[in-house]
């Protein structure tokens, strides 16, 4: 009989299979990347199966490996629905919504549109660049950059978003000029991507976050790529030439279609769509009265 395995097995197994390698489950974890590569070694020997195909461009799952991430999944769901039940009991149901950085740096800056103190529910906000996960219950809200492809799951199209190259104002002109970028391990988004496809002789900087760009460009450290609602918002950045067409985008609220009719999740999303169309000639690249 197969002795039983430790819990927190299993969710650093999910963390590292979403995540797709050490270096970001890290990230989410608290745990290294050296004590996490050993820590699944280990689990692979307690179950008895080989649970990722491991190379220099991450961890991806084998078969068992998409077996077991399946099982875990629809454990997680069940947790959710106690969970649930269990809020509904207190009167303190919980609305987690998954957002990109920057996405999350707006709903941070104007929470209280989303959730105020006469509400009774709270929130739990987690920022992270991979797609948020919904199927199954991961999650109640995302925000995403396309369109939901899974069959059970609505969606909120909430406008477009442009992206441009930003430097601090009055910077001195350096000729091609000192570029900012996400390090490629973490350049999970197009616009991330974009210095590596552009402009790869001419980094200076990588950072393993996609916040810290504004504030090293912010410093006069270089020019970074920003959403234009970041870039614009900002009257000590100034754009660098005209938007960047290519990466021009879509945005949609996304949510479990069971569980878009939950009065605390229609509510929240309603106040999210409301923010992000109050914001939309922002998000589209119509400069503030203060752009240069």
């Amino acid at each position: 009989m197969m002795k039983n395995i430790a819990w927190d097995n299993y969710q650093i197994f999910l963390a590292v299979a979403r995540h797709g390698g050490l270096t970001a489950a890290a990230g989410v974890t608290a745990l290294s990347p050296a004590t996490l590569g050993r820590r699944m070694v280990e689990f692979e020997r307690e179950i008895g199966r080989e649970l990722f195909i491991r190379s220099q461009t991450g961890y991806r799952l084998t078969a068992d490996g998409r077996q077991l991430l399946d099982h875990l999944t629809e454990l997680e769901a069940a947790a959710r629905k106690v969970e649930i039940w269990r809020g509904g009991a207190s009167g303190q149901a919980l609305v987690r919504i998954v957002a990109g950085t920057w996405n999350g740096w707006l709903l941070a800056d104007n929470f209280p549109a989303i959730c105020t103190e006469r509400d009774d529910f709270r929130i739990d906000l987690h920022i992270a660049e991979r797609r948020a996960s919904l199927a199954h219950r991961e999650t109640d809200i995302g925000i995403r950059a396309f369109e939901a492809e899974e069959g059970n799951l609505a969606a909120v199209m909430v406008g477009e978003v442009a992206y441009a190259a930003y430097r601090a104002r009055y910077s001195v002109d350096v000729g091609p000029g000192r570029w900012l970028a996400v390090d490629t391990e973490n350049a999970i988004s197009a616009y991330l991507r974009w210095p590596h496809e552009n402009q790869a002789g001419n980094i200076v900087v990588t950072v393993n976050r996609p916040r810290s760009l504004r504030d090293l460009a912010l410093s006069g450290a270089g020019i970074a790529v920003l959403p234009c609602f970041v870039g614009d918002l900002e009257p000590r950045l100034e754009r660098m030439g005209g938007e960047i067409k290519d990466l021009r985008h879509r945005q949609w609220i996304v949510m479990n279609n069971d569980d878009r009719h939950r009065r605390e999740i229609r509510i929240v999303v309603e106040r999210m769509r409301k923010l992000m169309i109050a914001h939309a000639d922002l998000f589209a690249g119509k400069r503030p009265s203060h752009g240069g």
